[in-house]
């Protein structure tokens, strides 16, 4: 168990240059906050992940990219199961939460990386929340409130079966909910039951109406089954809002 402690600001004083990363090159920097790798039975219970006073939208801008001196807020990788984040914040940061660092790591991850996110809050992040790869993840009950600069939310890797189900977010005026869900590679999904701004809304079919030539599947092929409670959407900002993260000293 990892509880009640607030991880600030993993930052890499030298990240490296990749030319080959994306369209035009990025930064990468190697510190995570926090790794799970190739643990099983591990329960992250009401902490912070935040970058502090060093905030990635702060830094510089190197060969037209964002310097990037943040990886991960959390990473569950290389053969890591049965996993439980709740009741956490996740705020400030670029590259939050990767479940599954690589398509190439099936021998290891094949039938594991099953994680369940539920009651978390994700403020003012830009991707990751979870991107997914391999692995049944559930994710239930978490709010997320977007500011500038939002990537998306979901991210539908290789081999994943994610089932996202009475989630909340709070959209700023011209974010669309169809930014919520990224489609990485084929694979099935369930969404169900989530809250876009108090209102019931449809986020495959959001994406799938903005991406018509790049559709995601719907049905993820299995249902969470040893969920302890779920909350109505309508609860779930203020409840997660006043209770998650780490203890609060003052």
């Amino acid at each position: 168990m990892v509880r009640g402690l607030t991880f600030e600001d993993a930052f890499d004083c030298f990240p490296q240059w990749d030319p080959t990363d994306g369209d035009g090159g990025a930064w990468n920097s190697e510190y995570d906050n926090l790794v799970v790798h190739g643990s099983t039975h591990v329960w992250i219970d009401h902490n912070t992940f935040t970058d502090g006073r060093r905030p990635d939208s702060e830094q510089p801008v190197h060969y037209g990219q964002l310097f990037q001196q943040h990886d991960g807020e959390l990473d569950v990788v290389r053969g890591a199961d049965l996993v439980t984040v709740s009741w956490n914040v996740f705020a400030d940061h670029d590259k939050t939460l990767m479940i599954g660092n690589s398509d190439s790591a099936g021998a290891t991850d094949r039938g594991k990386l099953r994680v369940t996110l539920h009651h978390n809050l994700f403020r003012n992040i830009v991707e990751r929340a979870p991107r997914v790869r391999f692995g049944k993840v559930d994710a239930y009950n978490n709010h997320f409130v977007v500011a500038k600069g939002y990537a998306y939310s979901f991210g539908i890797g290789f081999e994943s079966q994610l089932y996202a189900e009475k989630n909340t977010f709070a959209l700023p005026a011209g974010v669309s909910a169809a930014k919520i869900l990224k489609k990485w590679k084929d694979a099935p999904v369930t969404a169900e039951g989530n809250y876009v701004n108090g209102r019931p809304a449809d986020l495959v079919a959001a994406h799938n109406a903005a991406n018509p030539g790049d559709l995601l599947r719907e049905g993820a092929g299995w249902t969470p089954a040893l969920r302890t409670r779920v909350d109505r959407p309508q609860a779930v900002p203020s409840l997660v809002t006043r209770r998650a993260g780490a203890p609060r000293t003052h």
